[in-house]
């Protein structure tokens, strides 16, 4: 007999605006439903039922902040760089998961128009966002807000090019309280035995 059945997490939760996220309480009751009717059917006791919602719990409860480093044109597209990209999230890189980066922190009241949100790492595959639509006004010293990005993010980050981690903040009540703080030049060297 199987007293417990964990079916896992990693359900999908949206990325951006319009797409659909695993509602994982309908999961549940469908799941719940077969395997009752399952069970049923074979003469066996039902076994406990558990879901792991990991990622939707921890995934929409996370922003990334970057800042913008630089604004470039070339030909029809602009690219935006900012202070981070794969070594602080790998995944647009490894599997194509695209975000929808927001401009917070100041006003905007040019038209908005599609960008390319790429790291700093000047790789082709370190793009954050392909096509997302940011004010024209866009400038060095912005701050994009990357909305659902709590699930794996700092996890899979990298000391990749010897850029640090960043750092994990947590706001509730308007009140920041630093939980990792960044990882410095020195935190990197510090594993450096040397000649």
């Amino acid at each position: 007999m199987l007293p417990e059945l964990d079916l896992g997490g990693g359900h999908a939760i949206a990325y951006r605006p319009g797409e659909d996220a695993l509602d994982v309480r309908a999961l549940a009751a469908r799941v719940r439903a077969e395997l009752r009717s399952a069970c049923a059917t074979v003469g066996l006791p039902e076994p406990r039922l558990l879901l792991e919602p990991g990622r939707a719990i921890a995934g929409p409860a996370g922003v990334a902040l970057y800042r913008v480093l630089s604004v470039k044109q070339s030909g029809r597209h602009t690219f935006v760089a900012v202070d981070g990209g794969m070594s602080d999230n790998p995944r647009p890189a490894l599997y194509g998961v695209r975000y929808a980066p927001r401009l917070v922190g100041r006003a905007a009241s040019a038209e908005l128009r599609p960008v390319q949100v790429v790291g700093r790492h000047c790789e082709a595959g370190d793009v954050l966002a392909a096509g997302v639509e940011l004010p024209a006004d866009i400038r060095p010293g912005d701050l994009l807000a990357v909305p659902a990005s709590g699930a794996y993010h700092l996890s899979m980050a990298s000391g990749y090019n010897l850029v640090g981690r960043p750092p994990v903040v947590a706001v509730t009540g308007g009140t920041a309280r630093l939980l990792v703080r960044r990882e410095s030049l020195a935190d990197v060297r510090s594993r450096d035995v040397g000649l």
